[in-house]
């Protein structure tokens, strides 16, 4: 299992996401145990949302 889970209300970046994805599949040998597929799965429904997500506008700018 992820070292840090999504905690309700916090908004990770769609690339730490995705980098926490390709270290699940490196981690596993490119073969999800059941546990290991429900947290890729959770993971790409948060990277969706992520990449939906309009970039953030620095204050100031």
């Amino acid at each position: 299992m992820s070292p840090d889970p999504m905690t309700p209300g916090s908004v990770r970046s769609a690339a730490a996401l995705n980098e926490q994805i390709r270290a699940l599949w490196i981690r596993s040998g490119g073969s999800l145990s059941p546990q290991e597929r429900s947290e890729y799965e959770l993971l790409v429904v948060q990277w969706a949302a992520a990449v939906r997500l309009p970039p953030l506008v620095e204050q100031g700018a």
